[in-house]
């Protein structure tokens, strides 16, 4: 059984659109996106620099194309890949509805262009950000949080927590680590996503997702919420609305995971996050994750092995 996952926000690294683009058909696919959603997603896959893909409003767009010309260049499947389930860290969310079918590439993407630019509005009106908390226990670490303000953003298993609160709450965490953990890291991200500090963003949201024509998910799709398996287009939408300003509970999906049997596990492009947090929390499950091109023929091979619907 073969599980297909998309990367959240600060995966994105300068220019690493650029080999993807030159497949057949990926420069127009991607020159199509930019104009539909009047962001040269082109430009910031290749060109801009760290601090331009930092902001919210171009990096939200930018990583779920990317996911989508990723999971397009698998083929020779229908959608482009044969996944017996589907998830997303936070913003990979959005991919995964595309891939389950519960909205097109061009819904997709309008989407996620909303999605970001109000992020980045409620992101403007506190300095907020988010640093990862590496290694600790849960037990030790969520009273720590709790004591400083901060809130658990991603729950993501295999020893990480991400808090998210005022960069002043953040620096105090930064000199008082919970006992236990190794590293306090900040993460190249603009706000404190999925806490009480996006509560802007989920109104814009929800007006957003009542033009959207949801389908049921033709692929089980695991949601961030809860780990739950989602049979509902419009309760991924729902989900989708409400995850903006609620913790992202990575964990569960990884739990889910192992409760249905995964046995591997490839991440879209810009992969690397999601398959370290699985090669821990997952022992046995093989891992893939698709940086360039290259990988494309591994990633196959793993499908025809492990896809029950290959």
């Amino acid at each position: 059984m073969l599980v297909l996952v998309a990367p959240g926000q600060g995966a994105q690294t300068p220019g690493f659109l650029t080999p993807w683009l030159e497949l057949d058909g990926a420069a127009d696919r991607l020159a199509a996106w930019s104009q539909a959603i009047g962001l040269d997603l082109t430009h910031y896959g290749t060109q801009a620099d760290a601090d331009a893909i930092r902001d919210t409003a171009v990096a939200q767009p930018l990583l779920v194309a990317a996911g989508l010309l990723s999971a397009g260049a698998l083929g020779p499947a229908p959608g482009g890949t044969a996944p017996d389930a589907v998830a997303g860290h936070s913003v990979g969310e959005i991919t995964a509805a595309a891939l389950a079918g519960v909205l097109d590439d061009a819904a997709a993407l309008q989407l996620v262009r909303k999605r970001g630019l109000a992020m980045a509005d409620a992101a403007a009106i506190t300095q907020t950000g988010m640093s990862a908390l590496l290694g600790g226990e849960p037990d030790a670490v969520l009273p720590h949080l709790e004591k400083l303000g901060l809130t658990p953003a991603n729950v993501n298993g295999a020893g990480q927590i991400v808090a998210a609160g005022t960069m002043e709450q953040l620096a105090a965490l930064a000199e008082d680590k919970p006992e236990g953990t190794r590293r306090v890291v900040p993460l190249k991200v603009a706000g404190a996503f999925h806490t009480e500090h996006m509560g802007p963003a989920v109104a814009a949201l929800d007006e957003a997702a009542k033009e959207l024509s949801p389908a049921d998910p033709k692929v089980r799709y695991v949601s961030n919420k809860d780990g739950a398996a989602v049979a509902s287009g419009a309760e991924v939408i729902a989900r989708l609305v409400g995850q903006v300003a609620n913790p992202v509970r990575w964990d569960l999906c990884m739990e889910t995971f192992q409760e249905l049997g995964v046995t591997a596990l490839i991440e879209l492009c810009p992969g690397g996050t999601l398959t370290g947090l699985a090669k821990r929390a997952l022992p046995g499950v093989k891992t893939l994750a698709l940086k360039t091109p290259d990988d494309l023929d591994a990633a196959r091979a793993l499908i025809a092995e492990h896809s029950q619907t290959a």
